[in-house]
């Protein structure tokens, strides 16, 4: 097919690549020229493993091009796909500003019959407003659809080359057979639902892994309390396949784009039909809280704050992502700057960014983990980067000060720190302390 992609973050770079990949032709449009002149040049906006490959492949086939005119794009397109930006409001709905923006500059430039199919997360019942703008601007026929993504940054391409599933919102049932030969070359698992149902599958899906990720920190907290090993309770659990193994990694807690915002927004959705979503309001503040153990673990070990040097490993709020929104390094960096902490700062892709957001005197940017350990009273592991797991831990206790290690993602194993002289403090698992730098060196 023949398709343009309005806007050029992870969704749509994501989605154009790879549906130039699987051999249609794609158009992606932003209005910001300097980043289309970037992707044209075979740079993306945004750091994603694979990305910049799969687009200098499929422009040098011609299967892939970049503008910033969306009127021509559209006149060349069957297929409009929007996936543009729906951030949260400060009530936490979305903003869907940018979507009604694309919608009328869509129907001013349609030319002929058009698919239009929303990829970007939007309240239940948006697609509606979409087809009501486009009718206002527009004597063209046309067809609104709802086609939500399930990609996670880090791993966005394979998650669209090969999804678990497909799921495709539509009201006409003729377009059924042509959406699903679109999207069978990634697989065969396409589910057809009623517009409004693909709307809220988006929101249940995202809502119900943060439920299961604060279920399990929750936990973590108990089994520091009676002794237990959540790292264990979760592999049981995850044996049941009623409960399954994913999303049972205790830790600091969820971030990114989609896991904050999309829970505000179904709450506000709840909220807008008279309907109190108690349970996902209490997913909500376990999260919220969950980052702050980070802080309560180093004032149980270092007594005070105020003066003493943490590093920080880890920015991004998930590996193989630069990505920093609504990152539990964020709070967690504040909250240390506040108490008069001394910071040294590292994460392989992320530090940029990071700078971006919050920069500050007491902060010093370091270029590796082990820089960023020295003369440090307290390692805080926040990022469960691969080059983190391959640290030499043993090191560690002849450069810092003090050799307090607070593991915020359960990265190490009982086995990896026995030996090593380090403190160690983990999420729901027993502490492995070591009083003396002497005992270590013994």
């Amino acid at each position: 097919m023949k398709i343009a992609v309005i806007g050029t973050g992870y969704v749509g770079l994501v989605s154009g690549v790879c549906f130039a990949e699987v051999g249609n032709q794609v158009i992606c449009v932003d209005h910001d020229k300097q980043k289309i002149e970037k992707l044209q040049n075979h740079m993306s906006p945004i750091y994603e493993p694979g990305i910049e490959a799969l687009m200098e492949r499929n422009l040098k086939e011609g299967r892939l091009a970049f503008t910033s005119d969306l009127s021509q794009a559209i006149k060349q397109s069957d297929l409009v796909i929007i996936a543009v930006g729906t951030p949260s409001l400060p009530s936490g709905e979305a903003d869907l500003q940018y979507i009604e923006q694309a919608a009328i500059e869509i129907g001013k430039a349609m030319n002929g019959h058009k698919i239009i199919a929303t990829k970007s997360t939007v309240p239940v019942g948006t697609n509606e407003h979409i087809h009501m703008i486009l009718s206002m601007n527009t004597m063209e026929p046309f067809d609104v659809v709802s086609i939500p993504e399930f990609l996670r940054e880090g791993s966005a391409i394979d998650d669209t080359l090969h999804p678990d599933r497909i799921v495709i919102g539509l009201d006409n049932p003729h377009l059924a057979e042509r959406l699903i030969a679109l999207h069978r070359s990634f697989t065969d698992q396409i589910f057809i639902t009623s517009i409004r149902s693909a709307e809220m599958i988006k929101y249940a899906s995202n809502a119900f892994l943060a439920t299961k990720i604060s279920f399990i920190n929750e936990i973590s907290n108990i089994c520091e309390k009676v002794g237990a090993d959540v790292m264990e309770v979760a592999k049981g659990m995850g044996k049941d396949p009623r409960i399954g193994a994913s999303f049972l990694n205790a830790g600091i807690g969820y971030g990114g784009s989609c896991f904050p915002k999309d829970t505000d927004a179904l709450i506000q959705i709840a909220g807008n039909v008279d309907y109190e979503f108690q349970l996902l309001k209490s997913v909500v503040e376990v999260n919220k809280a969950q980052r702050y153990k980070i802080i309560t673990k180093l004032e149980a070990t270092l007594k005070k704050l105020k003066g003493k040097v943490i590093g920080i490993w880890g920015l991004s709020f998930k590996p193989n992502t630069d990505d920093i929104r609504y990152a539990p390094s964020i709070e967690i960096v504040e909250t240390l700057l506040h108490a008069g902490a001394r910071l040294k700062l590292y994460d392989p892709i992320a530090m940029d960014r990071f700078r971006e957001r919050i920069d500050h005197p007491a902060i010093q940017w370091c270029e590796n983990a082990l820089e960023a350990a020295s003369g440090a009273d307290a390692i805080c592991l926040l990022t469960d980067w691969n080059e983190f797991k391959e640290v030499p831990l043993s090191q560690l206790i002849f450069i810092m000060e003090q050799p307090n290690l607070i593991d915020g993602r359960n990265v190490y194993t009982q086995e990896q720190i026995e030996g090593t002289g380090l403190s160690y403090y983990s999420v729901g698992r027993p502490d492995m302390k070591h009083s003396t730098r002497n005992k270590a060196l013994a």
